[in-house]
């Protein structure tokens, strides 16, 4: 999990102008709901971005899925996007 997370804080960093990300692992508030599964994550991400606030929010919201599109084949199953 914690290498996962890694990978997606980089390819954001990577691709994007931001000042600031942080990535919570909110999994476990999801633990009893009937599509849940243990191996994919929930996460919260919340970044400081004048770039991306800059923007409209659907588009920012499109470069940043597009960053980690492979990692939502793999390890993500939900995604909540804070813009600070």
């Amino acid at each position: 999990k914690v290498k996962l997370i890694k990978k997606i804080e980089e390819k954001i960093k990577n691709k994007i102008k931001i000042e600031d990300i942080n990535i919570i692992d909110n999994s476990k508030a999801h633990a009893t709901h009937k599509s849940f599964e243990k191996d994919k994550l929930h996460l919260i991400l919340e970044i400081k971005s004048e770039y991306l606030n800059s923007i409209k929010r659907i588009e920012a919201e499109r470069m940043i899925m597009s960053s980690i599109k492979d990692e939502f084949k793999s390890g993500i199953h939900a995604l909540e996007i804070k813009l600070k």
